[in-house]
């Protein structure tokens, strides 16, 4: 029976079973015996939060290279990282690291050569416990808009403060998710999309974000006067997207139903509101858009327009997406501009130097920049950019420099400034990122192309030292997600690069289906009904991993988050012999019940629902915290038990709520261990909980001292050395 490098003998903590919860779905009985861990304020709750906490603190202190991989990760990390800069009026703003700094600094400045001046530093607020999570500056660069939490939840207030004397104007807007601050061009306030506040007895853990609302709020006025734009109470699902357009005039909503790539498209003309949007001051209906797309047959974003002639982007009739043109006032009549790619996949579009285009494409998982010009779509330039990913493009229309950043798997951060007035393809350097004591010549990434149980084949990412014997030795991490139509890119992680330095690791980045990489027709190939394409691919490339001799089976980690920890728990559930080591961080555990809590029911259209038979039947077949089996109990598996186990969550994740993660780990430590009186499950089953933390946006120390905790694990589980 394969283990792991842990001999401790483990005491799990007695967690209590409830065998009265039982759901009938369709006629089948389906027990929840945790069913009490999904109210996270409950003494029971806390307690197993504590029991658990004290269990996986026994197990990481067995870990003796967590020092060393929180040291040289610190060493990796502390570079100086600067953002994307963007321009309004005639000032330029970025984000900013010196390396080590909880959160990044919002920066200003006068010019690109200029010295840039601290405009809004989080790290002054709550010991840099959480980030801004929206920013927008008005456009005569006067006013800055940004959204702060507490680090304990996704749920944001605004706040306003004059960019010329950093002092704050008295506006709070509060109850905001998920949305931008869309400025007018009179800067007199700005676009943005709010939620009703809590009613009384509800709690933001588990409370469902519905009814979101399209409002204009007035500089200096209080939340209550804002003005309402669109709602829509018979439709209390549907979430809300806006923009204005680049000369003002346009106010667009888009309307989106959960995750899938669709959306309605309503337009006001602001120049047409005859006391502007003032008068729809204390009206309780929506504003009269004219409604462009009111379906959710396709995805529409705008890119540009000229008066009432508006350039979209598109996937109607078009899975890898396009470029079409529409007048409004013939709403009828769409023409294509650039045409769908026979294969690439057209990720982005901006509009800029007035009459030109940038696309960026992404290509068998890499991208591409293409220069067109905005009347024709004809092909003008390629950028020189290397293989790898381009993220934050930065430029308007009137606009004739554009930044972009470029990354890999070896490049920390690169970023590029274009200048379209004279040569483009001569990329300048703006600012680099250098890891100190890192060589990227020292490694090397391909991509191959491998095979699934169905013979489609996977394009994934191998980093490695060079010229690595392929004798089956080296530790190996992989890393997948598969889901929602999500591209996952090939970018820098300072802490893979240790891995790959000091323990000789080899890392995989497997573009499964059910992402995006090569557009819709990708996406639905695993979503839905077959779902199983997506663990299908991931273990196939874990297979081709160990057919090819970079690593053998019990020297295998995955990991993944969200979407990702779905994938992983599922996989070994149906792969326990593949993998020596799983970590799943806040991943979707319970696909019964997901759809019931927070933003849950958004995702019904990736996974299905429990409420309707058909998908019921998916849903059960796959569901991690319903398919946990003893291994050695099934012919021919007497030697299998399940890898070591490392469940990661946060106790105010309000996004993928900590019940999935607390229901499955309490259902692993059951069946696996505790339920038996010597269970042949030896490799260990624990959670790290951060405990004051959300989804996203923790301080780089936090997020430091967990991924030490990750690695540390991953490499006692495959008993892999430290290398100097």
């Amino acid at each position: 029976m394969a283990t792991s490098g842990f001999s401790k003998p483990l005491h799990y903590p007695p967690v209590r079973r409830d065998e009265t919860v039982v759901d009938d779905y369709f006629g089948v009985k389906v027990a929840d015996p945790y069913r009490w861990l999904e109210d996270p304020n409950s003494e029971e709750t806390k307690e197993f939060v504590d029991n658990q906490e004290k269990l996986a603190n026994s197990v990481l202190e067995e870990c003796e290279l967590i020092d060393k991989f929180k040291q040289k990760i610190i060493d990796f990390v502390n570079f100086p990282r600067c953002g994307v800069p963007f321009r309004r009026a005639n000032k330029y703003f970025h984000f900013y690291n010196s390396g080590l700094q909880a959160q990044n600094v919002f920066q200003m400045q006068d010019d690109l050569d200029g010295k840039p001046e601290v405009l809004y530093d989080p790290n002054l607020r709550e010991g840099g416990r959480s980030g801004l999570s929206l920013y927008s500056v008005s456009e005569d660069a006067k006013y800055f808009a940004f959204g702060i939490h507490s680090g304990l939840t996704e749920w944001v207030t605004i706040k306003i403060l004059k960019t010329e004397d950093r002092s704050y104007l008295p506006d709070t807007l509060e109850w905001v998710k998920f949305s931008p601050a869309i400025w007018t061009h009179d800067n007199k306030g700005f676009f943005y999309c709010p939620y009703p506040p809590l009613k009384e007895g509800e709690d933001h853990m588990t409370r469902s974000a519905v009814n979101q609302e399209a409002r204009y709020h007035f500089l200096g006025t209080d939340q209550s006067e804002d003005i309402l734009l669109w709602r829509d109470l018979e439709n209390p699902a549907h979430h809300l997207k806006c923009q204005i357009t680049d000369d003002g005039k346009y106010f667009l909503l888009y309307i989106l139903d959960g995750c899938d790539d669709a959306n309605k498209v309503y337009c006001l003309d602001l120049t047409k509101l005859p006391n502007g949007l003032e008068s729809f001051r204390g009206r309780e209906d929506s504003a009269p858009f004219m409604k462009l797309i009111d379906s959710f047959d396709a995805s529409y974003t705008a890119i540009a327009n000229d008066g009432s002639v508006f350039t979209f982007q598109t996937n109607k009739d078009a899975p890898r997406k396009k470029l079409v043109r529409v007048d409004l006032n013939n709403p009828s009549v769409w023409t294509d501009l650039v045409p769908e790619s026979k294969k690439d996949l057209l990720e982005s579009a901006h509009a800029v130097n007035e009459n030109q285009l940038i696309l960026r494409y992404l290509s068998d998982v890499k991208h591409v920049l293409e220069i067109r010009d905005l009347e024709s779509g004809a092909l003008q330039h390629r950028l020189p950019i290397d293989i790898g990913s381009v993220d934050g493009i930065t430029a308007r229309r009137r606009d004739s420099v554009v930044f972009f950043k470029f990354t890999s798997i070896l490049t920390p951060g690169i970023v590029y400034q274009c200048d379209l007035k004279n040569d483009p393809t001569q990329l300048k350097i703006f600012r680099e990122s250098v890891v100190p004591d890192f060589d990227r010549s020292e490694f090397e990434v391909k991509q191959v192309f491998v095979p699934s149980k169905d013979g489609t084949k996977i394009p994934i990412f191998i980093a490695a030292r060079k010229g690595i014997s392929l004798d089956g030795s080296h530790p190996c991490e992989m890393h997948g997600y598969g889901g929602f139509g999500i591209n996952m890119m090939p970018t820098f992680s300072a802490s893979r690069i240790v891995f790959l330095k000091h323990l000789g690791g080899v890392f995989c980045l497997a573009n499964i289906r059910g992402g995006g990489e090569y557009g819709e027709e990708w996406h639905k190939a695993g979503f839905r009904d077959k779902k199983q394409n997506v663990f299908d691919d991931f273990i196939s490339a874990a297979e081709y991993l160990i057919s090819s001799g970079y690593t053998k089976a019990r020297r295998v980690a995955i990991e993944g988050g969200s979407n990702g920890g779905l994938l992983v728990a599922a996989c070994i559930n149906q792969r326990p012999d593949l993998f020596g080591c799983a970590e799943a961080n806040c991943g979707v555990m319970d696909m019964l019940r997901f759809h019931k809590f927070t933003l849950g029911y958004l995702w019904t259209g990736d996974y299905g629902c429990s409420d309707k038979e058909e998908e019921f039947k998916w849903l059960i077949k796959y569901s991690p915290i319903h398919n946990v089996r003893r291994p050695w109990e099934q012919p021919g598996n007497e030697e299998t038990q399940y890898p070591a186990t490392m469940i990661l969550t946060a106790d105010h994740d309000d996004r993928v709520v900590p019940l999935h993660s607390f229901k499955l780990l309490a259902t692993m430590q059951h069946v696996l261990c505790t339920s038996l009186e010597d269970s042949p499950q030896k490799n260990p089953i624990i959670a790290r909980i951060q405990r004051k933390a959300a989804h996203y946006g923790r301080a780089t120390m936090t997020q430091i001292a967990e991924v030490a905790d990750r690695y540390g694990f991953m490499a006692k589980a495959l008993e892999a050395p430290w290398i100097d």
